[in-house]
């Protein structure tokens, strides 16, 4: 196996033979998911770093990695030897990688790419920032499996139906729902380049990518036929008769450009320009019409219909039970000297996998102790792995693919004895929380509007948190899936209405650096409240299950509304999982879903 600097030695071999001044790599596949298949984690071939999220710039005098905070400390240990270098903001100053493009290339140059694995977006994007430069772009330059001898093959996992007990509509209802949905908004063809989409529109599922159950493919959904391009072999026999019946072809997973080539050019595409590469978009006929917006399926299955959200009810009190196993666990060996932040992680993910209907983690497992919490998404390597000790804040960040929904949860809980910092800003941090859980909003709310709700305490204490407060999640699909979101507005997620039976996680939280970070996280289910002389008003459930750390609470932060909240919570937690447990466990999941009262004036 070659080393990290013989495969960038390689890769500029390569590109000096095609005359290339910079050779841009993303962690993405050719369906721009958060999740990619081994055969396209290019990255951590040619660098080391095992992170999900990065971009590499390669040049024949530099090479540079760009990633996000949480990867920092794990980027800057992986690329030791590499030959790469992080670029951190304080080496960037806040440059992205086509910043650093624009400033460092000069004119007459060439850059190149592979537009399989960049969205039509982003080549948009690197194109205008440098349109004052004479550069010449290549974007269909393939430079990799040239250099990769024992590159991993693509996963070729069997799908299989995911039944109408789980989902609660058939493949057939779906396909027309969104056919009459094209035929309101003038669109004859739809480009599927999302796998959740492909997925939710037919049924199915897979195990072509970690973490999330789905079946690598693209799919064109016309009129009369629904093009499906993935390799024949994982439709089992049953299934395809099914398809055959439906009018679905099945087609084979490299003819997908070739296909969309062929569509007649007056008519008219749809397609979502974030998730669809440039050459995939590319090759779609001149004098055709093109629709970017969001996808129908993306569109359709962000609001669960009432089958699902019973599932969903009945999948959070099967996780909330693994939760209350694994933290009445952690109490009873929390002294013990061999509990690593990876051994707590797969505990966890152990106890999950005892429950019915259980597919995997919809997660990497994040387990942070102490100073570790203060990266939002920290997730323990072998390299940064850490003895959870007998005195700190333990933020645990888990959730599980199960067929009939998906979970996530954050909870955070002390070891020992909390300082008054850590107590208030666990306190204000709950009361966003809460705060969120129980707004009540008219019809067409959009998620921008509502984040203000779950920070509004921090604020006021001269206190925030990076990153959104919360996100869309699938069901039976993926733990990220929008496209609503709550968070600032910075984004086109948060500029979306929230919906009656849309499921996001409402998760407010606070950083200090080098010390810990808190983060609360429930999911959290919005539905119909009333219609009054002023509109319809909607409201959330809470959905999640697992008792929230009282002793990390400074009771005389919460007004009397919020202790409701907090109260009448807990007393939900305790009625839906008790049933489950005896003795000692029970005795303890009482006392942990306890009511807490006002302190006497």
């Amino acid at each position: 196996m070659k080393s990290f600097i013989e495969n960038l030695a390689l890769l500029r071999a390569l590109m000096k033979e095609n005359n290339i001044t910079a050779y841009i790599v993303p962690s993405t596949d050719p369906h721009l998911g958060e999740y990619v298949p081994d055969h396209w984690r290019i990255i951590a071939w040619l660098t080391g770093f095992s992170g999900s999220s990065a971009t590499v710039v390669i040049t024949d005098s530099f090479a540079g990695l760009w990633t996000d905070s949480r990867y920092f400390l794990q980027a800057e240990s992986q690329l030791s030897a590499s030959g790469f270098v992080l670029m951190e903001p304080l080496l960037t100053e806040k440059m992205d990688f086509i910043d650093w493009i624009s400033e460092n290339i000069n004119s007459g140059t060439k850059i190149a790419l592979d537009g399989r694995i960049f969205s039509i977006e982003q080549t948009r994007k690197i194109e205008k920032s440098l349109k004052d430069k004479k550069i010449s772009f290549d974007f269909n330059c393939e430079l990799i499996s040239k250099i990769w001898p024992d590159r991993p093959t693509m996963p070729q996992s069997i799908a299989f139906d995911h039944s109408t007990s789980f989902g609660g509509m058939e493949r057939s209802v779906k396909i027309a729902e969104a056919r009459e949905q094209m035929r309101k908004e003038g669109v004859y063809y739809q480009l599927l380049t999302s796998l959740d989409d492909i997925m939710w529109l037919l049924n199915i599922r897979g195990n072509d990518i970690k973490f999330s159950p789905l079946m690598i493919s693209f799919a064109i959904l016309g009129e009369e036929q629904i093009l499906l391009f993935t390799d024949k072999s994982k439709i089992p026999l049953k299934l395809a008769s099914e398809f055959d019946r439906l009018g679905i072809v099945l087609l084979p997973y490299e003819e997908t450009a070739g296909i969309l080539s062929a569509l007649p050019p007056d008519s008219t595409i749809l397609l979502n320009p974030v998730t669809t590469s440039s050459s995939l978009f590319n090759s779609i006929p001149d004098r055709m019409k093109i629709i970017e917006d969001l996808t129908i399926p993306t569109r359709l299955k962000a609001v669960k219909n009432r089958v699902e959200i019973d599932n969903i009810g009945k999948v959070m009190v099967r996780d909330g039970v693994a939760l209350t196993r694994f933290f009445f666990w952690l109490e009873q060996n929390i002294l013990s000297e061999t509990l690593s932040e990876i051994s707590v992680g797969e505990k966890i993910d152990s106890l999950r996998s005892e429950r019915e209907n259980y597919l995997g983690p919809s997660f990497s497992t994040i387990v942070a102790f102490k100073e570790h919490g203060a990266l939002p998404h920290y997730s323990a390597t072998l390299e940064s792995d850490i003895l959870i000790g007998a005195d700190g804040i333990l933020l645990i960040d888990s959730g599980g693919q199960y067929l009939d929904g998906t979970t996530d949860i954050t909870r955070t809980v002390i070891i020992g004895r909390p300082t008054y910092q850590q107590k208030r800003d666990f306190s204000l941090v709950l009361k966003g929380n809460i705060n969120l859980a129980m707004a009540k909003f008219p019809v067409g709310t959009k998620g921008c509007q509502l984040d203000l709700l779950a920070r509004k305490a921090l604020w006021e204490n001269g206190l925030n948190y990076g990153h959104g407060t919360g996100h869309g999640v699938g069901f039976c699909l993926n733990v990220h899936e929008g496209p609503q979101n709550i968070g600032p507005g910075a984004g086109a997620g948060s500029k979306t209405d929230i919906k009656a039976g849309m499921l996001i996680s409402d998760e407010p939280a606070i950083y200090r650096e080098g010390e810990y970070g808190i983060r609360i996280e429930n999911l959290i289910l919005c539905f119909e409240d009333e219609e009054t002389e002023f509109g319809k008003f909607l409201k959330f459930e809470t959905v999640s299950l697992c008792y929230i750390d009282k002793s990390l609470i400074e009771i005389s932060l919460l007004d009397q509304k919020e202790i409701n909240w907090l109260n009448s919570y807990h007393a939900e937690v305790y009625d839906k999982l008790s049933p489950y447990f005896s003795g000692e466990e029970k005795e303890w999941l009482k006392e942990k879903t306890g009511e807490i009262c006002p302190p006497s004036p």
